[in-house]
């Protein structure tokens, strides 16, 4: 059986590009006969609370998004986080990293031409005497050191992608300075725990899926299928952002029903010949990936929409 997910940061108010990739998750999940999980990723305490975790599924509800399993806290999960931190240490691929920010965004160290900067490996290696050192001043975060391999899949939307992991995002954090373990390693455990066999999100996390296949592949996990969603821009050509407050979902609510956002998100993503009410559930037998759009765009809500 088909199970997706559902899994927001609860830091701040969702907005209308959290929505509209939740309503496809939910809607592909739902016309193939699948269930659902709700994963809230509260691992950073300074920016995730309670509150808007509430607020999230409140929001979810209100626009007719259902669930099967969960709430899941990966704030409750860190024991099961660090048993498998430690299986890697025992692989041999993690290495303690002592770089500052400012080392870290040094000149020296190659870029993305999307002007990212890639780590260049400093820390990788380091002698045990250097390592000691450095520890008595520092504390260490973990990296873990990728090859130089090409690693492809295909995307229920955005077709064949191909990322080399020394070349396109370098030796990446496993566990932060401070503890906290990272997205890259969280969501991964999380998604084999759960069974999750298709994951469908933003494309601006298409260049993570490359390191979260990496990391199944040495953790022997399964991998899901994948469908990159283009990504609701601001008028500017922004993407939406939470910290903007932009089409946040108070906002939202005190202009439109339910039934009206997701006839918008519905004619928006193509599947609505023209605009009218709908709930999510009336969607399911339209839904196909073959009428999304690929391509990230402008969204103008109105009573009779305007989109770019």
């Amino acid at each position: 059986m088909v199970c997706g997910r559902f899994a927001p940061s609860p830091s701040g108010r969702i907005h209308l590009g959290n929505l509209w990739a939740s309503l496809l998750a939910w809607l592909s999940v739902r016309s193939q006969g699948g269930t659902m999980v709700l994963r809230l990723e509260d691992l950073d305490p300074e920016r995730c609370n309670q509150h808007y975790c509430d607020q999230i599924m409140c929001d979810l509800e209100w626009l007719g998004l259902d669930w099967d399993n969960g709430p899941v806290y990966q704030s409750k999960r860190t024991k099961l986080y660090a048993a498998v931190f430690e299986q890697l240490q025992a692989q041999g691929v993690l290495y303690p990293c002592y770089c500052t920010r400012a080392e870290r965004l040094a000149a020296s160290a190659p870029h993305r031409s999307d002007g990212v900067v890639l780590y260049n490996g400093h820390c990788r290696t380091l002698t045990p005497e250097q390592k000691l050192l450095f520890s008595q001043t520092r504390k260490a975060a973990w990296r873990i050191a990728v090859p130089s391999e090409t690693i492809s899949f295909e995307d229920l939307l955005q077709g064949t992608y191909t990322e080399n992991l020394a070349q396109s995002c370098g030796d990446f954090i496993i566990r932060r300075s401070d503890g906290v373990y990272a997205y890259q390693l969280a969501v991964v455990i999380d998604d084999g725990d759960m069974g999750v066999t298709e994951v469908v999100r933003g494309s601006d996390l298409l260049d993570s899926t490359p390191r979260q296949m990496y990391l199944q592949r040495l953790l022997s996990l399964p991998h899901p299928t994948y469908g990159h969603v283009p990504l609701l821009l601001a008028p500017d050509g922004r993407r939406l952002a939470k910290r903007d407050r932009d089409k946040a979902m108070d906002e939202l609510q005190e202009k439109y029903s339910a039934r009206e956002l997701v006839g918008q998100l519905a004619y928006a993503a193509g599947l609505l010949d023209e605009y009218s009410p709908i709930s999510p559930e009336e969607l399911i037998p339209l839904f196909s990936w073959e009428k999304l759009p690929k391509k990230d765009f402008v969204i103008n809500l109105q009573k009779k929409p305007d989109f770019c």
